[in-house]
């Protein structure tokens, strides 16, 4: 997708004027990465963050969880509930943190959030049951792969209002209907963000790549496809979009099955949705 000089020195502006990913949690991205890395390792890191400490044992001590008793450490919660969960909410707390508290598009943040971190569970289920990606890569896509419309809710509202209507209006999907407005979509926004986070570049191709005719043939941009129309699906919150699209003969191929199909494979899914909702009311 062409952009002129003028619009990429407004997606420009506009995503330099996001807040930078915090350094505790680039620390837990890196040790994701590390196949070497330990339960400790987390814990360390964590230890040294004392609003990611106070939010995480917030979560973990919630009813949610029903834990038999008080949890005061984060060595502790990583006992009781595993690293992986420990370091999807480190993720998810920090990816919170760079939401705005208010923004004058009518975009609803609170909804949005929902919609992502249900994704982002979702995606790694499917990358758990089919094809090859990481899960926890895929975990990370499915949570960061709507950031775009984060930055133009916030910097571009009034273009980013105009595209939710039409979308809406016209029974489009809002990456299509923001090309028309903008003329660029939020996973070209999002992929420009998640590269100043300094994310590894696989990551950012899959938010660049996850739509229409740029829809990249990978494991990974088929699981966060799939979990994205998922949720859309089964109404898990609401990203601004409400059309649900099938599976392209790609995603088919990778997955083993239809939307349809992929959906019952993966049984009960409304656990995943409560613990979303737990995470989003950090």
């Amino acid at each position: 997708m062409q952009m002129s000089p003028e619009l990429t020195k407004k997606l420009t502006a506009a995503v330099d004027g996001m807040p930078a990913f915090p350094k505790s949690v680039q620390r837990v991205l890196e040790l994701t990465r590390d196949v070497n890395s330990m339960p400790k390792d987390l814990v360390e890191v964590i230890d040294k963050d004392p609003v990611l400490t106070v939010k995480i044992l917030k979560v973990v001590n919630s009813a949610y969880y029903s834990l038999p008793k008080q949890i005061t450490s984060v060595g502790h919660s990583v006992v009781y509930l595993g690293f992986n969960t420990i370091k999807n909410l480190a993720l998810s707390i920090a990816a919170i943190g760079m939401l705005p508290k208010t923004n004058e598009a009518g975009f609803d943040g609170q909804q949005y959030l929902l919609h992502s971190l249900a994704t982002a569970a979702i995606a790694k289920q499917v990358a758990l049951k089919a094809g090859d990606a990481d899960p926890m890569d895929c975990f990370i896509a499915g949570l960061l792969h709507d950031f775009g419309k984060v930055v133009l809710a916030q910097f571009m509202p009034a273009e980013f209002r105009h595209a939710l209507q039409a979308s809406e209006k016209n029974g489009t999907s809002l990456h299509l209907a923001l090309r028309e407005t903008l003329g660029v979509d939020h996973a070209v926004v999002g992929a420009m963000l998640v590269e100043k986070w300094r994310f590894a570049p696989h990551l950012v191709e899959t938010i660049r790549h996850q739509y229409g005719p740029e829809l990249a043939d990978s494991d990974m941009i088929a699981c966060v496809f799939a979990a994205n129309q998922i949720s859309k699906k089964l109404a898990f919150g609401f990203a601004g979009n409400l059309l649900v699209e099938e599976f392209p003969p790609a995603v088919v191929k990778r997955l083993g099955g239809t939307l349809d199909e992929v959906i019952a494979s993966l049984g009960d899914l409304n656990p995943l949705f409560e613990e979303a909702k737990i995470f989003s009311k950090i």
